[in-house]
């Protein structure tokens, strides 16, 4: 077994070594841009630059290549300036193929980091959801020692990075534990109190001696294994969940002491009823309970049926459009092709025009020469001086025919390939013409769903941008309330419409708190969010982007509670199939 470790840390390194002698290679200032035509779609340049971005901070590129990523979104900024000030197309293309080539290189030194520190991202993303952003200074100190191990890699300086590196993993832990004694246990606490001030000592003591006996059990095993991180975890989860159930039940059994029998039966009544009603079942009230939970489950399950065949629907749609967008292409051969073939045509009748045309004047010619070899009083000089005459107006006739078919065949040619570019060119156009038709008006049936205040649509390009005015988290949470679900349920038939489209949830806060907690705020609510849409078979994993932008992207001013109330947002960025595969 330590054969095995110590071959796989040799191997580990050498992938390391490589990697560094690779990107030092390419390290210079000079980036290899890739060729960018923006003449006739700047908007959806700068867009797919924009998607890329945001992808990059799903992955983290912002902090484990920190400064190849700020060189991108410096370069995506250059170009939608030119675009605002309506600059030089030319420009603008090598702006956005420099921050493609810039998050390129980022792309490559994180994908360094993540082997040569691993166990500082780890130790980083888990005292990020234990809570760890909200001890501000204390959690900036530690985070700026991660961003310099990073630079370093950006600086090929690899041997500073692993020296480095458990230092600061050490120290994400501590911050780690910290954050789930003082967070997730204080808040075990505080639901504890909250429970016993709504009367768990009286309506549900064996329950709350219990959470108090898990909280402390929980709270001995941190301290005596504070390197047992998963269990650690795992039993702070669980305390916190069933003491958040126990001030549930406790509240609702409060509400139930005060009913009579009948009012609670009608009451569970209800409950089933309004459940069956938003299925769309049948009234089943004349029957047992088990009854009426049984058609409501099953109700369900049919739904999540309807819903995967909807997904798979979807797929059928997405190959209709594909072999749509490739019709013109094919179209356009097609035409070549033919024209190809008519050229061929016409030089094939030309060579046997200009054969036939050969042999009869053959014909004449031996026909002039048997008549001068006859002729009287003429002597062979003449005959042949004749001959050689004639034989260069042969020549000549030939030469001028040769000329005129070869200019006539030229000039078809042309023509066709005239109209071939001018039918590729009607095709392309007509095409444009239909995705933009199509754009608009997936555009118009999907902004019908929401009301005013519900959801700001608005086109962004050949993008469709759904601002969700009225989804709400709990303060500093990132879970999704049921109030939620009828927006959200609006939102997955708004993607749906355009098929399966590229989509970004972009999660963004106002500034109150540290940047750190709400990058981390942001970013966890977007995450929810896909997840919610993943969840319910909108679109494939890989076409749902979850990108948090913390108080970065404000709409208005953070000064006054209008302002931050506007600037906590989740937008749902769409960008069809037609621009997101081009």
């Amino acid at each position: 077994m330590e054969n095995i470790k110590s071959f796989t840390n040799i191997l580990v390194q050498l992938t390391l070594v490589v990697s560094i002698m690779l990107l030092s290679g390419c390290s210079g200032t000079q980036l290899k841009l890739e060729p960018l035509v923006v003449s006739d779609r700047p908007t959806e340049a700068i867009t797919t630059l924009e998607t890329d971005l945001a992808a990059a901070v799903q992955e983290q590129l912002n902090v484990l290549s920190p400064e190849w990523f700020g060189k991108a979104e410096r370069s995506l900024a250059e170009a939608q300036t030119i675009m605002k000030e309506k600059g030089e197309l030319g420009k603008l293309g090598q702006s956005v193929a420099k921050g493609h080539a810039e998050l390129k290189k980022a792309k490559e030194f994180a994908r360094t980091a993540r082997v040569a520190i691993a166990d500082a991202i780890k130790a980083r993303d888990m005292a990020r959801t234990a809570g760890a952003t909200s001890f501000g200074e204390e959690y900036a100190d530690i985070e700026d020692d991660f961003l310099e191990l990073t630079r370093k890699i950006e600086d090929n300086n690899l041997g500073y990075a692993q020296k480095n590196q458990q230092k600061v993993a050490t120290l994400f832990h501590a911050i780690e534990v910290k954050a789930i004694k003082e967070h997730t246990l204080g808040e075990v606490r505080n639901l504890i109190r909250e429970a016993e001030e709504a009367g768990a000592i009286k309506v549900a003591s064996g329950m709350l001696k219990d959470v108090k006996a898990e909280l402390m059990a929980v709270d001995a095993f941190i301290t005596t294994n504070p390197y047992a991180k998963e269990d650690m975890r795992t039993k702070a989860a669980a305390s916190r969940f069933n003491a958040a159930r126990l001030v549930q039940l406790v509240k609702q059994a409060r509400v139930v002491e005060k009913m009579a029998p009948i009012e609670v039966s009608l009451w569970v009544e209800k409950i089933l009823k309004d459940a069956g009603d938003k299925l769309g079942v049948s009234d089943m009230r004349d029957r047992s309970f088990d009854t009426q939970s049984a058609n409501v489950l099953e109700s369900i399950s049919s739904v999540g049926s309807d819903r995967n065949f909807l997904a798979e629907q979807a797929k059928v749609q997405k190959a209709e459009i594909t072999t749509m967008l490739e019709k013109h292409p094919a179209e356009i051969a097609q035409l070549k092709e033919q024209c190809d073939s008519e050229v061929s045509q016409i030089k094939i009748q030309n060579d046997s025009d200009r054969a036939a045309l050969q042999d009869r004047y053959e014909v004449e010619i031996s026909a002039l020469v048997k008549q001068v070899a006859t002729l009287e009083g003429k002597n062979r000089a003449e005959a042949e001086k004749f001959e050689k005459l004639m034989a260069e107006k042969r020549a000549e006739r030939e030469r001028l025919e040769a000329e005129k078919r070869s200019e006539q065949v030229r000039q078809e040619a042309e023509n066709r390939a005239e109209q071939g570019r001018l039918e590729a060119e009607r095709l392309a156009v007509e095409n444009k013409l239909e995705l933009e038709r199509r754009f608009s008006k997936q555009y118009q049936d999907a902004s019908s769903l929401f009301s005013p205040d519900e959801a700001e649509c608005y086109k962004q390009g050949q993008q469709m941008v759904i601002r969700l005015r009225s989804m709400n988290f709990p303060v500093g949470q990132a879970v999704i309330m049921p109030n939620n679900y009828p927006l959200l349920s609006k939102v997955q038939r708004a993607v749906r419409i355009f098929a399966e489209p590229g989509v970004v949830i972009e999660g963004h806060t106002d500034s109150t708190g540290s940047p750190e907690t709400n990058n981390l705020l942001s970013q966890q609510r977007a995450e929810a969010v896909r997840q919610y849409l993943l969840a319910n078979a909108v679109a494939k994993e890989e076409q749902v982007v979850a990108a948090g932008f913390g108080a970065t992207r404000p709409l208005s001013p953070n000064t006054t509670a209008e302002g931050r109330a506007v600037n906590r947002r989740i937008d749902v960025v769409i960008t069809p199939i037609s621009i997101a595969t081009p």
